[in-house]
């Protein structure tokens, strides 16, 4: 076993242990919340880190989140068929937006503003259809009279946190599969150029959307997840610009190219909102996207590989120190 392999048992071990240890609810919340949210930021990373930048993905997580919640308080459907059929309509979008951007090469600023406009529509039409998505003013999944299991809504922290770990793990898990496939290489090079990763012979419109299906599938189970386990969601918390530039933000922040970048990028914004939140309250309402904006622009003209990247490479490059008889 080597020990890279140990020191991931033993982080996880520690992980998995952590809240039988301490069992304190608003902390645990509090880390529900960053493995959720770096679980939705790491899915954005796999497309960005290709130079298919999207601010789409609010979108993505809104159809999730409010096809599960209304599949339920409608038709009495489980979240676990609920979250599947949420996680295939935002594959569908997802597919029907990227298709002719990718076959007719809408690339650039110009695919970032189709997404955008994706984003915006989304977000429309869950605060226009509000007799079933409750508008503006929220959804509210109906509580369970049965089972909690059936429902997936569970009142204890822990398992919540358990729950949460484990997408986690498993979003890292996909990111390292992504870095180590095929696909990797068929993206980058059709990131610097398109024509010739064409002429030698990649499916550039087929890799492209594979990576895109992959990222929408995911924030839409990420979606899902924050809405059970918040049993509240409004359009501007799920889905909108504002969804997609947190999205952006964390990951440059975090580390665009390190599989815990995102991870380090949820870190931040949830502890800015809760700092911001606890010590302002409503007078702050706004301002984590003033200050998001502030930091976004800062990070990409002086540390455009974001903290974690611009910290593995100084300890890559630092010289070593001569051996000494």
């Amino acid at each position: 076993m080597t020990l890279r392999n140990a020191a991931w048992i033993a982080g996880l071990a520690a992980l998995i242990a952590l809240p039988f240890v301490y069992r304190d609810p608003y902390h645990l919340h509090i880390l529900v919340l960053i493995l959720i949210w770096s679980f939705a930021y790491t899915s954005w990373s796999i497309m960005g880190r290709f130079g298919l930048v999207s601010l789409g993905h609010g979108g993505f997580m809104g159809v999730g989140a409010y096809v599960t919640a209304l599949l339920w308080n409608h038709l009495g459907v489980s979240p676990w068929i609920g979250i599947p059929v949420g996680m295939a309509a935002a594959g569908v979008l997802a597919l029907i937006v990227a298709y002719p951007c990718f076959r007719f090469r809408i690339t650039g600023h110009y695919f970032v503003l189709v997404t955008l406009a994706l984003s915006g529509i989304v977000l429309q039409v869950i605060t226009a259809t509000r007799d079933y998505t409750g508008g503006s003013l929220g959804l509210t999944p109906n509580r369970t009279k049965g089972s909690q299991l059936l429902a997936l809504q569970f009142d204890d922290k822990v398992t919540w946190y358990l729950i949460a770990l484990f997408v986690w793990v498993v979003g890292l898990l996909i990111w390292n599969w992504v870095d180590r496939s095929m696909s990797r290489y068929a993206m980058e090079a059709i990131s610097e150029d398109e024509d010739a990763a064409a002429a030698a012979g990649v499916n550039v419109t087929a890799e492209k959307l594979k990576i895109t299906l992959i990222s929408a599938l995911m924030t839409a189970l990420a979606g899902a997840l924050y809405c059970q386990y918040q049993m509240f969601i409004t359009p501007d918390t799920v889905s909108g610009i504002s969804v997609s530039l947190q999205m952006v933000f964390a990951v440059i922040v975090g580390g665009l190219y390190v599989s815990f970048g995102p991870t380090i990028g949820a870190v931040i914004t949830i502890m800015l909102a809760e700092i911001l939140r606890i010590g302002f309250g409503t007078k702050a309402v706004g301002w984590d996207n003033l200050v998001y904006g502030v930091l976004l622009v800062t990070f990409i003209i002086f540390l455009p590989k974001g903290i974690l990247g611009s910290v593995l490479d100084r300890w890559k490059t630092q010289p070593e120190k001569p051996k000494t008889s």
